[in-house]
Parts: structure tokens; sequence; C-alpha cells
């Protein structure tokens, strides 16, 4: 019987675990939230998760509502294809990646992108508290980049060494997000050093770009974006 994993798309805690199934070729039966009608404040949700929050992974008995625990759940359930490596050393590497990014990234993504978002897109007076408050978000989410960028330059194709871990998990969704920013606010997010993140960033563009070619991370990009504004000429 297939684990179901409730989710809202979009919710980058959430994505994070349909990433990992992908990574590790497993399969779930995915319950989609609606956020609009308050489906995660309802009871039969908050009976799996008094917290209302996404994702929660329920298998048999087994009921986990935190992404990074259904990772490591996944990886103790399903040994194949390890999410957090398979010696101590890749597990040390991975972790410390994985959580940073689960704290600081996150965070960074958070305070730039919900701002973004709930705009209109125009760029406000450069003088103004409005345009400072983003510049103090978009200074976070550059800092990430850059650590994301350090990791990158040893030449090592994902976060945490040659194939997909839970780092790339984590990490994916909200530089993903940044370019769907880029995408449908983009004069916004030009102002604020977003324009084309490859110009500053190749190296994290590369590998989110690798990430967005593969078949089974495509398949889990959010539902509601399949009438999103085409890409940009440039990557983002």
């Amino acid at each position: 019987m297939r684990p179901t994993l409730y989710n809202i798309s979009g919710a980058p805690r959430g994505w994070r675990v349909l990433l990992g199934l992908a990574f590790k070729g497993l399969d779930a039966e995915v319950r989609t939230l609606s956020l609009a009608e308050k489906d995660h404040q309802k009871p039969d949700f908050l009976a799996l998760n008094p917290r209302a929050t996404v994702p929660v992974l329920r298998d048999g008995d087994t009921i986990l509502r935190d992404s990074v625990a259904i990772l490591a759940w996944l990886d103790r359930a399903h040994p194949e294809h390890p999410l957090f490596g398979e010696t101590p050393e890749e597990a040390a590497k991975i972790w410390q990646i994985a959580m940073e990014c689960n704290d600081y990234l996150r965070h960074a993504a958070n305070e730039l992108l919900s701002r973004v978002f709930t705009s209109d897109g125009s760029v406000p007076d450069r003088d103004s508290d409005a345009f400072k408050g983003f510049e103090m978000a978009a200074d976070l989410m550059h800092a990430e980049c850059a650590y994301l960028e350090e990791l990158l330059g040893d030449g090592r194709s994902f976060l945490a060494g040659e194939t997909p871990s839970a780092a790339d998990a984590i990490a994916f969704p909200e530089i993903r997000l940044v370019q769907r920013g880029i995408e449908t606010k983009h004069a916004l997010m030009s102002a604020l050093g977003f324009g084309y993140p490859p110009e500053l960033y190749p190296l994290t563009a590369a590998w989110k770009d690798s990430l967005n070619a593969m078949p089974n991370v495509v398949s889990t990009l959010p539902g509601h974006w399949d009438e999103a504004p085409k890409p940009l000429s440039k990557s983002a």
C-alpha cells in the first residue's frame, strides 16, 4: 500500500518530500489541500496534524508531520538511493548542508518572496521604506545564493556530491521559487539583483537547471503553475 502525502501546492516543505520521493524512485498518493478552502484547518486534517501545517505523510499507523523527519524516515523505510549518504562522512556532509538550507535558505527565501509575491510587482521608490524592506530581504537571499555557489565550486554536480540528496530536496524549492518570482514579478526582482541570476550565481543556476530538466523533478512542480507565464529567454 502506498503512503499518503498531504500537501498544499507550492508549499516548499511539502515540495521537499515530493523531491525526496522522486530521487528515491518511490510513489505516494498525494492529496493536495486547498489553501483557499482552509483544508489544513478542518477537523479531518487536524486529527493528523494539530499544528495545521503541511506536509504530513501517513503510511499505515505511521504519521509524520515534518519534512526533514519524513525524508529521514524514507531513507530508513526504503534504503535504496539514499538521501543521506552511504557512509558516516557522506551523512555528515549531507546533514550539515541540509540543515543549513532548512534554517537559513528557507528563512531568506520566505523573507524575500513573501514580500514579492504579495506585491503588485512594481518597483517602489528606492528611498522609500518599502524598497529598503525589499532590499534587506534580498540581501539575505543573496548571501544564501553565495553559500550555494561556494558549495558547488568544487565541481560537484549536486550540493553534497554526484547524486541528488536530502540537501538538494531541501534547497531546490527555494531556488525554484526565486525563479518563479523572476518570471512573475520580473521588474521588482531585477531591481533587487535577481533579474538574471546566472550572471551572479552561474553554478547555482546550472545546478537548478539540471534539476529542472529531470522528468521526475518536473512532475513535482506545483500544479497551479500550469497556466504560469512562460520562462524568460534567459535561464532564471
